[in-house]
């Protein structure tokens, strides 16, 4: 299987013939020297068409090419980012000598949708532009990774403010043929297609290649010849349309996307679903495994141990459920077929309480590594599905974290790249996850980095104005109006960013609270501060929309106009001026529903500071010296919340942020001190080379090596495990602790300090009737919980087999403190264990006393 570029750049000159292999090569988005030297051919084209160079190369004339190649210099700079592309792609990989012998095994990763780069919009926001950054990482690193999502023909939407202050979603129609994507050909250079089961019918599926530097994403494309209408608009548009859309929409990426590695001959070991979206591949490979005459027990247990989930979403309504009714139709295909097997596939994923078929349960059921995004995600996953585990304490259920990071070569500003690289190690980008490295930073002078910042600041209130002004003339103000924009926002005025999705919880106008105390703040003529506001409401989210107009509506108050300012059609070429340019960068959302959050890492690599609320990555990240928390009881209601959040963000405004800023001279030392500190400790933390090398050591690699032991010697170990978990929940009823003994051992209590009573000792003995299961299969364990600095931790003490008694009976033994009491202090725990298990608590069985 390959892809082609198009006929129309055979008629490039030799000298630069090697453009189109940049063009339909995302690489070039974070190579700021690919993106100067398309941007030379013709600068105002290069803006005016959102950076996209292949419709560049398409339009540009041929008289333009001929008088490029006669320009020295740009023949030296094409020759240049050649090289670095020929160096980059032939490189030894952290991959390639860490894991050398795992290079032939594909690590296919499933996403709804992906953010590359502004010229190939196919992402909403911080899911994308996060699966863009995990997929651009990957490549950098060698990880042999392949991403699966879908192609869609209208994207997302174009957001328009009206003279009102009204979100309108703008639809666009892209072509294909002008964006950095292939079509990817048969042997007979036909397009490749997949044909996948919907309800009653067939929807056909072409594939479309994005060369993302070493790897490659496809993406499937419903819009075809031969659907029905409704079935070639599935591919229509991101998060559009109703349930049936979008049930059909997962199938596609889900079944479709293991098609379509079949179809492509990618020998793939593990699978990793970017939220619930894409969990019907589960069932597509189960049913690979039941054609080929695997029972269908075995088959989860192979697909379970090739599968990685990270969730993304911190509240239960956020996960995608459908009405069993619906299920039947659009799976009739497969429950026709399978009709013994329609049961045991919808238990994958039932919701009993509602009751639905819920894409997260789907997901835990046959994914054994799952992870949230960041520390504290991973504690409210472990919460929300605490009852889907069994009787286990939180902590234990099997959710872990790796929290999200950023693709530094695609979000630090080129300017400040160059400046790193004289002060850093040679290698700094390489090793960018080092920690030690980072402390050169201290090296560059205040003065030099001031510098940048202000370039960068002014670069961003230039693009700030011209997006304004664009709004003002398109809604027909008249040209005075249009000309005033000229002079709104200062470089010398603090600047405040907040940019992201218009969610209600993000609550985006917490500032606005107590409007006199904000006009205090921003009208301020020896301290002045100004507010730059960007960001999209999904177009069903009414709630969000009115956020954006009551934003709008204080802009256009006398006292704020040209200092609090509402920017349209937030993408990411506008969040690049944003994260680069703002000073500070607030974010405020109720907690804990900000699952990570990755803008406020964009900023921070860039010398922005972070005011946040401590929820997400921030809880994690801010140390107390490298930012600014916005403070509140988190026990409390939502209107105390609220109350004291906004409090908190115009105290430390007031007393901390603002004269920190004003009280320094120029440049503002300690606010650049300040600036370094949050460098230094976030960006080789919070970086995607990081995240994707932790994604890599503690879930791909480990569920690789699971994956080949569990299919060798005909599926052994897979039916071990498979037989064994129906033994186990078949006959885990007979499993019964009939006594815990906790009396203080005499000859223990002698020995200890007689000072403190909690550094005593004591035996504690149970004793548990197995019935059919051997008791080496399963774990004894006393649970109690100590109290340390960050609050009370479970401890878990093995209990050892020290008699066998009659009738398959056995009395375990185990030393804890003599202060504990059963029932009132410890339980005693048994529960399976297997070597062959994923996790301690894989199979969620646990009989208590």
């Amino acid at each position: 299987m390959n892809a082609k570029f198009p006929h129309a750049f055979l008629k490039l000159p030799k000298a630069i013939d090697r453009l189109p292999e940049l063009a339909y090569n995302v690489w070039f988005s974070w190579n700021s020297e690919a993106l100067e030297l398309f941007a030379r051919i013709d600068r105002n084209r290069w803006d005016q068409i959102v950076h996209n160079p292949v419709r560049l190369l398409l339009e540009t004339e041929q008289e333009v090419w001929e008088a490029l190649i006669r320009d020295e210099d740009f023949i030296h700079h094409y020759e240049r980012v050649i090289q670095l592309w020929d160096d980059y792609y032939n490189e030894p990989t952290w991959f390639q000598k860490t894991y050398p012998e795992h290079g032939q095994h594909k690590i296919a990763y499933l996403s709804a949708e992906f953010g590359f780069h502004e010229s190939l919009p196919i992402y909403s926001g911080g899911l994308g532009i996060l699966a863009g950054d995990h997929c651009k990482s990957a490549s950098d690193l060698g990880i042999p990774l392949v991403g699966i999502g879908l192609l869609y023909k209208k994207g997302y939407f174009n957001q328009k403010i009206n003279s009102e202050g009204r979100q309108q979603s703008e639809a666009i129609t892209y072509d294909f043929s002008k964006l950095p994507i292939l079509p990817v050909l048969n042997d007979q250079g036909e397009k490749l297609t997949i044909e996948v089961p919907l309800a009653d019918r067939i929807v056909k599926l072409q594939i479309w290649q994005v060369r993302v530097g070493r790897n490659s994403n496809f993406l499937l494309d419903a819009d075809i010849e031969g659907n029905s209408p409704w079935d070639r608009e599935l591919t229509g548009q991101l998060y559009g349309g109703n349930q049936d859309i979008r049930i059909a929409q997962e199938i596609l990426l889900g079944m479709g996307g293991v098609k379509a590695l079949r179809v492509l001959h990618l020998p793939t070991a593990v699978y990793h679903i970017n939220e619930g979206h894409a969990a019907f591949q589960a069932i597509e490979r189960i049913r690979e495994q039941l054609e080929t005459g695997v029972p269908f027990h075995v088959a989860v247990e192979v697909i379970r141990a090739s599968s990685v989930f990270t969730t993304h979403t911190p509240v239960p309504a956020g996960h995608d459920a459908f009405p069993l009714p619906m299920m039947d139709y659009y799976f009739s295909f497969l429950f026709s077929r399978w009709k013994q097997h329609k049961q045991a596939w919808m238990r994958l994923g039932l919701e009993e309480a509602k009751p639905l078929f819920n894409m997260t349960h789907l997901a835990l059921n046959t994914a054994a590594l799952r992870n949230g995004v960041s520390k504290l995600h991973g504690q409210v996953s472990r919460n929300m599905f605490r009852s889907f585990h069994g009787n286990i304490g939180e902590q234990e259920v099997p959710i872990g974290h790796i929290t999200n990071g950023v693709h530094l070569k695609t979000w630090l500003a080129p300017e400040l790249r160059e400046l790193y690289s004289r002060f850093l190690p040679g290698t700094w980008l390489e090793n960018q996850a080092n920690v030690d490295l980072w402390r050169s930073l201290e090296l560059i002078p205040t003065e030099s980095l001031w510098e940048v910042h202000m370039q960068l600041k002014e670069r961003l209130i230039r693009s700030a104005r011209a997006n304004l002004r664009e709004q003002r003339r398109r809604n027909d103000l008249p040209a005075d109006k249009v000309e005033e924009v000229r002079s709104f926002l200062s470089p010398h005025a603090l600047t405040i960013g907040f940019a992201r999705r218009f969610a209600t919880y993000k609550r985006a106008n917490l500032i606005f609270n107590d409007l006199s105390r904000l006009d205090r703040l921003i009208n301020n003529p020896d301290r002045p501060v100004q507010l730059l506001f960007a960001g999209k409401a999904h177009p069903a989210d009414h709630p969000g929309q009115e956020m954006i107009k009551e934003i709008y509506r204080v802009a256009q108050m006398d006292r704020f106009r040209g200092k609090i300012v509402l920017l349209e059609n937030y993408d990411m070429n506008l969040a690049r001026y944003l994260v680069q340019g703002v000073d500070v960068w607030l974010n405020n959302p109720r907690r804990p529903y900000e699952a990570s959050g990755t803008s406020g890492q964009k900023a921070a690599m860039n010398g922005v500071i972070n005011f946040s609320v401590l929820d997400g990555w921030w809880e994690e990240g801010y140390d107390g010296s490298n930012g600014w928390s916005i403070d509140g009881n988190n026990d409390a209601d939502w209107q105390t919340q609220e109350r004291e959040n906004t409090e908190s963000i115009y105290r430390t405004l007031e007393q901390e942020i603002v004269p920190l800023y004003y009280n320094q001279g120029k440049p503002p030392h300690q606010w650049v001190a300040r600036m370094k500190r949050s460098i230094q400790t976030l960006t080789p933390l919070y970086n995607t080379d990081r995240m994707v090398m932790d994604y890599t050591n503690h879930t791909y690699i480990p569920s690789l090596k699971r994956t080949l032991a569990f299919l060798a010697d005909h599926y052994d170990t897979a039916t071990k495990v498979a037989d064994f978990k129906q033994f186990i929940q078949a006959n885990w009823h007979y499993v019964r602790i009939l006594e815990v003994n906790d009396n203080v051992s005499k000859s223990m209590e002698s020995k200890a300090s007689l000072t403190d009573s909690r550094q005593q000792v004591k035996e504690v003995t149970a004793t548990v009737r197995f019935g059919p299961i051997w008791y080496k299969d399963t774990a004894v364990e006393v649970v109690y919980f100590e109290e340390r600095e960050d609050g009370w931790h479970p401890v878990v003490v093995t209990m050892e087999p020290s008699k066998e008694l009659e009738d398959r009976t056995i009395q375990f033994r185990a030393v804890i403190p003599s202060h504990l009491r059963h029932r009132a202090h410890f339980s005693v725990r048994v529960h399976p264990v297997s070597p062959n298990f994923a996790t301690s608590f894989e199979v969620p069985l646990v009989t208590t006393l």
